[in-house]
């Protein structure tokens, strides 16, 4: 019998994305960097010139209208790490990634909605003064899970 537990997987989305240009290059960067699957909450994908390798046609892309419906919708075993920028949030320097897990980002004038911040197992941020765009904070995200770290392993 195979226990799929043991598979690591990760699939990155954004709540409410702002620039549609954005997603374009989240996708790109997702397909480049091995996740499993990309996701938007609230605002849909469009075709984007910035998706050069059409990611969302090349992997699973879901869409969900709320919060609600995405949370309801996590993957059995999947932990929600939600990147933002709170007293909580752990550092990314020295978080340990999931095995399995989904990153949630936020618009980056708004931020992860206070039902997403609350609901996420983990909070993780990483150093900058300032905010920073959001496909860019989704790469950095995934270049450090992409590094041979230790990963948190839930107890079943």
């Amino acid at each position: 019998m195979i226990d799929n537990f043991e598979n690591e997987f990760f699939g990155i989305g954004i709540q409410n994305g702002k620039t549609p240009e954005n997603l374009g290059v989240l996708w790109r960067s997702a397909q480049n960097m091995g996740a499993s699957f990309i996701f938007t909450i609230g605002n849909r994908y469009a075709k984007q010139a910035s998706d050069t390798h059409n990611a969302v046609k090349a992997m699973p892309y879901f869409h969900y209208d709320t919060f609600e419906d995405f949370f309801k919708h996590l993957p059995k075993g999947a932990m929600l790490v939600g990147v933002e920028k709170t007293e909580d949030a752990e550092p990314l320097e020295t978080f340990k990634h999931p095995k399995r897990c989904v990153y949630l980002l936020g618009a980056e004038d708004h931020g992860l909605s206070k039902k997403a911040i609350d609901k996420s197992h983990f909070l993780v941020q990483f150093s900058s003064e300032l905010s920073i765009n959001v496909a860019v904070a989704g790469s950095i995200i995934m270049y450090d899970r992409g590094i041979d770290k230790p990963r948190f392993i839930r107890a079943e």
